[in-house]
């Protein structure tokens, strides 16, 4: 049997907008392409409670987590015609206003890159065993709830 080797999606820390512009620039050389599309998560400044988030620490089970991504990117590409994906999620603290999860899928056609994109976003949202804890203002913390 043919299997793919299973990838670590994870990165500690932010992903940066240079790793972002890199990843990008690396696929110009693939004339197959046609369309590239892009999902950035970002850590965003709610307010719970009262109290702002200022970071958000990510955790994971990594080893069973780079597995779920391997099933959702291989599901993926079954259900679309895609030439290439990338998923990145960080480890660690992330601070508000930057990027923990970096998704880059391409494919022949822009049509595909906009359904496959939104359904592996969604399938890595309500799958991937990763757990965030939101660090506030006044020091505090709880588990975040994803939406």
């Amino acid at each position: 049997m043919n299997e793919k080797k299973i990838k670590n999606v994870f990165k500690e820390g932010a992903i940066s907008s240079e790793f972002i512009g890199q990843a990008i620039a690396k696929h110009q050389s693939k004339t197959t392409i046609g369309a590239h599309n892009i999902f950035l998560g970002q850590v965003r400044t709610d307010e719970i409670n009262g109290k702002k988030v200022s970071a958000i620490m990510y955790t994971a089970y990594e080893d069973m987590a780079n597995e779920k991504f391997h099933d959702i990117r291989e599901a993926t590409f079954k259900k679309f015609n895609l030439t290439c994906m990338h998923i990145y999620h960080s480890l660690g603290q992330v601070n508000t206003g930057e990027i923990c999860l970096f998704v880059f899928v391409s494919s022949p056609h822009r049509k595909e890159v906009f359904e496959a994109l939104e359904y592996v976003v969604e399938e890595i949202k309500s799958k991937a065993p990763v757990f965030g804890k939101e660090f506030f203002e006044d020091d505090t913390h709880q588990w975040k709830v994803n939406q």
